[in-house]
């Protein structure tokens, strides 16, 4: 079934406690008219040729729906300035990130690249790497168009450095058919989740799939725990030192995952594997369940290479509830996608400027109606039929009590290293969950200058 929506509306939801873990970024309010005319169009110099270098994680294989629409907006603003060749690199999250680091070390970004937000940016934007983008975000074409809350995460001491294109929750998909078949019901407190886990287990059937070798992949669960543990506060005031990661509920959070790889609750082989090969499993209907934000929307909803079979068997349910917990089951993991950066030390800055506030424009029109995937611009959908999932996800972003952004993205670089490290040594059980908490204390603190 399909429904109509406006999703400026469903957008309601408060954006300011996504922001808790963060570096404390102040919202922009500078007009365009204020501004230098910086991003003037390439067209207003058409006889001299502008080649735009682009570098972004949609690959054609994993991310089919969102690589096409890359493609045709790039093919749509070329046809508008004949003058200017956009030229792109394509990589997988692991190795963008990567790469970015390399890049970095030489000042030599690509003139346009994407950027997660708070502690991700922090290096790059002290380094002086990322061009502010205040003119942009001033600019008619997007002053006032993006969700409260999503360009706030970029900003730093009063300046925007990037530009989000998505807004994510993390939802756990799983195949309705393989619960059917083993006459489960989507769980809602953690209880009857470990039951799920048991009984799929006894029948033979593999539970989630997971590939940690990302390691950031892993520490969505193990961030939902936290939460449902010991409330949304408990981990935001562990990374913003308010707080101890050492606080007995992110220690029984690390148990927790200790105890479901001792019930055999992820895909075999899950710690060297790669997000793409542990999300292979689930859509090969060989895992009955896949975390994983909702950037992943199109493969259920929208992506013509995926059989409607399969889309038909995939449904979604919400992190459920830790009897004595202190968390809400409508407080999520999520927040703004990535953004799209300029590159200070871009020769072609003012033209790459346009395109971005372009692309910026064109992704919101185009993610909606062709990928499914929610955009960081508001966008009237009211008269666009969409799939009954995204629907359904929009309104449970509208009814969301808390969003609590990647605990990696909140973290700078040196203590993000250090979790996304001992989440993969908590699965592998290389460190006791108390080893876990401390590791992470004695990282952060260091990191503040404690």
């Amino acid at each position: 079934m399909k429904k109509a929506l406006t999703l400026s509306v469903m957008l309601t939801v408060s954006m300011g406690s996504i922001l808790a873990g963060c570096s404390s970024p102040k919202e922009n309010n500078a007009a365009a008219s204020s501004a230098p005319q910086a991003t003037a169009t390439a067209k207003t110099d058409a006889a001299k040729p502008v080649t735009i270098k682009f570098m972004h994680l949609w690959p054609a294989g994993s991310s089919a729906t969102q690589n096409k629409i890359v493609n045709d907006i790039i093919n749509e603003y070329q046809k508008d300035h004949p003058n200017v060749k956009v030229e792109q690199e394509v990589l997988e999250n692991e190795q963008y990130k990567n790469k970015m680091k390399i890049l970095s070390t030489s000042n030599d970004l690509p003139d346009i690249g994407m950027t997660w937000a708070a502690g991700y940016m922090d290096p790059y934007v002290k380094g002086n790497l990322f061009a502010s983008l205040d003119d942009v975000l001033g600019s008619p074409e997007l002053k006032d168009k993006f969700v409260k809350g999503t360009t706030e995460a970029f900003a730093f001491s009063g300046k925007t450095y990037a530009l989000p294109v998505e807004l994510n929750i993390t939802p756990v998909y799983y195949n309705k058919e393989i619960f059917a078949k083993n006459n489960l019901q989507v769980p809602k407190t953690y209880e009857e989740f470990k039951n799920v886990v048991k009984t799929l287990s006894a029948a033979g059937v593999a539970l989630i799939a997971l590939g940690n070798k990302d390691r950031w992949t892993g520490s969505l669960w193990y961030m939902y725990l936290a939460d449902r543990i010991g409330g949304k506060e408990t981990l935001k005031k562990a990374i913003d030192r308010t707080g101890t990661f050492e606080d007995p509920s992110l220690i029984e959070a690390a148990k927790d995952i200790q105890d479901l790889v001792g019930m055999n609750a992820f895909n075999k082989g899950f710690n060297g594997l790669s997000n793409d090969e542990g999300k292979a499993e689930f859509m090969n209907e060989k895992a009955a369940m896949y975390m994983m934000g909702t950037w992943e929307l199109p493969n259920y909803t929208t992506n013509k290479d995926v059989p409607q079979e399969f889309k038909d068997k995939i449904g979604f349910f919400k992190f459920p509830t830790v009897e004595g917990g202190k968390g809400d089951i409508n407080s999520w993991v999520g927040g703004p996608g990535v953004g799209m950066f300029v590159s200070e030390n871009s020769k072609v800055k003012d033209a790459a400027k346009d395109f971005v506030k372009f692309f910026v424009t064109k992704w919101g029109e185009h993610s909606v109606t062709e990928a499914g995937v929610i955009p960081a611009t508001k966008v009237d959908t009211s008269k666009i039929q969409l799939p009954q999932m995204y629907i359904d996800l929009l309104n449970e972003l509208s009814q969301a009590s808390n969003i609590t952004l990647f605990a990696d993205v909140q973290m700078k670089p040196a203590a993000a290293e250090t979790h996304l490290n001992m989440i993969q040594a908590l699965y592998g059980k290389a460190v006791t969950p108390e080893e876990f908490a401390k590791k992470h204390e004695e990282a952060l603190a260091k990191e503040a200058g404690k």
